[in-house]
């Protein structure tokens, strides 16, 4: 699901482009396979030098160029000269939905998956709820870490659901939480019971991931939520 931050960041990265000198300067920047100077920039896009350095280290900043530092004149060595500041796009993949989907993880849980039955021969089924566990309880563990004076807490688990895209609320009087999207949500609808018993999986090892032993995962598919619900642990042993 990645980092529970992303969102934020993403969209901050996003609304940086709607600046129109910022935007010109990285379409720029990323049309050229070789890395640029600042003075090619601002040349390009006919603006002052200190113009260009500002905009482009704020595209650095929100992760959208990168810096390499190079010599362009081939020499190395002593009188070779200070390398230059460079940049280039940057390896970062930013992505923002509205709401929040998150296909890339199925994607990959998906994959993984079809690898792993093609050497075990164990049903398809059965691999993806394992590994959904495996990656939600990574997933709580980090987010357990980030947060380690929420452990366990209900109000941990709130915060790590916000984080992944759930949109979580509180179902009273039960103290129930239901999930008012899902992050796979066009999928879930096309393969409902493939997704949802993912998402299931996923969620069951986000709580053990997050130690929130007072809550649990369980299908309760309703017209306008994601298909999982968390209620209190107390009931579901009933």
């Amino acid at each position: 699901m990645g980092d529970a931050s992303q969102p934020r960041a993403h969209i901050s990265a996003v609304a940086a482009l709607d600046e129109p000198t910022r935007r010109r300067l990285y379409d720029f920047v990323v049309r050229h396979e070789a890395p640029v100077s600042r003075d090619e920039a601002a040349e390009a896009v006919g603006v002052p030098r200190t113009t260009a350095a500002f905009h482009l280290d704020r595209l650095v900043s929100e992760g959208l160029l990168e810096v390499v530092h190079e010599r362009r004149t081939g020499r190395t060595g002593p009188g070779a000269g200070r390398p230059s500041k460079l940049y280039r796009r940057s390896a970062e993949q930013i992505a923002v939905s509205l709401p929040d989907r998150r296909y890339e993880l199925v994607g990959l849980l998906l994959a993984d998956a079809l690898s792993e039955v093609e050497t075990s021969g164990e049903p398809p089924r059965t691999v993806l709820h394992r590994r959904a566990r495996v990656v939600g309880r990574d997933l709580g563990e980090k987010a357990r870490a980030a947060a380690p004076t929420a452990q366990g807490s209900r109000q941990g688990v709130i915060e790590a659901l916000e984080g992944f895209g759930f949109e979580p609320r509180a179902a009273e009087p039960d103290t129930s939480i239901v999930l008012g999207n899902c992050p796979f949500h066009e999928l879930a609808r096309q393969h409902t019971e493939l997704v949802c018993g993912m998402n299931l999986c996923l969620l069951d090892g986000l709580l053990d991931g997050l130690a929130a032993t007072g809550l649990t995962a369980r299908l309760a598919p309703a017209a306008g939520q994601c298909c999982v619900r968390l209620d209190p642990a107390e009931h579901a042993a009933r």
